[in-house]
């Protein structure tokens, strides 16, 4: 397979089971592009995780460092990351004792975003002064999934407004990518006033959040999936398709490689480790969707 797909030769990936992977993408080919869609988380996913040694911010970065945040609005936010992100990504805790954190979490940052008053026509300026980026090859994974009608659903427990508004001055928020994140809801005159529901976390990225929006429904033809994340969080993204024939999970694995390395190898079919591109992802849809 590495002759259709070189960029599996990449010195960043890893897979447990080659024969497996070969197999579904494979089978991914086989059924055609009728039947395929895309499921992606977007925070250090699509976006990159760091640049020049630094690190890029996530959707919910871009909001709590910008100038429309207050110096001690700032410093809490900083304080609830401080003590609920070890928790987050805490192995040794189950999700049944995460998963109410996490909501507590969420639930007092977006609190503290609602007392900064944020007013909606600064989002776009807010994005533009970040250090926002998207994955090197992004226009590629964009373009080829549009060309060819692949629906790109994008699940993230970020902040909706901002990462829409990253993906629009990339010039790639084309009509085949739709979006589930925690969006905010402003009044008349512009000015936030609180989240709509329902609350997307971490480790609710399924189909309890998905209720009602019967996305997928429309969609119970493309029964090929490829799931892009870069948490345990992410793998049940797809949990809302109707009936999944083939499934390709590809992880990124960005931070604490050495730690983390095993979990992923088990959890997802291809790791990539600290890879800022999306070449392997570009390389497989080339073969897949080659007429």
């Amino acid at each position: 397979l590495c002759l259709q797909v070189p960029e599996l030769e990449k010195a960043t990936v890893r897979i447990r089971q080659p024969e497996r992977v070969r197999g579904i993408i494979r089978s991914l080919r086989e059924q055609g592009v009728a039947k395929l869609q895309v499921i992606s988380d977007f925070d250090m996913t699509l976006s990159r995780f760091g640049c020049n040694g630094r690190r890029c911010p996530t959707s919910h970065n871009i909001l709590d460092t910008s100038r429309v945040i207050s110096e001690d609005g700032k410093k809490k936010l900083k304080d609830l990351l401080h003590y609920y992100y070890p928790i987050e990504i805490d192995p040794n805790r189950t999700l049944e004792e995460k998963c109410p954190l996490m909501v507590e979490w969420w639930t007092k940052a977006h609190e503290l975003l609602v007392q900064q008053k944020i007013h909606k026509s600064d989002i776009a300026q807010i994005v533009r002064e970040s250090e926002a980026m998207l994955r090197d090859g992004f226009e590629e994974f964009f373009e080829q999934l549009h060309k060819n009608n692949v629906p790109l659903f994008i699940f993230s427990a970020g902040v909706g407004d901002i990462l829409e508004e990253i993906i629009r001055q990339a010039n790639v928020f084309y009509s085949n990518v739709n979006v589930v994140s925690n969006y905010m809801a402003f009044s008349d005159d512009g000015v936030l006033t609180h989240f709509k529901g329902p609350l997307i976390h971490t480790y609710n990225k399924n189909n309890t959040v998905l209720q009602g929006t019967g996305y997928f429904q429309q969609l119970s033809t493309r029964t090929s999936i490829i799931l892009l994340g870069d948490s345990m969080g992410d793998l049940t993204m797809a949990d809302g398709v109707p009936s999944v024939e083939n499934i390709l999970k590809i992880g990124f694995l960005n931070d604490k490689v050495e730690e983390r390395r095993r979990k992923y190898l088990d959890s997802y079919d291809i790791v990539l480790e600290s890879d800022e591109t999306l070449d392997v992802v570009n390389g497989i849809l080339r073969y897949i969707l080659a007429e």
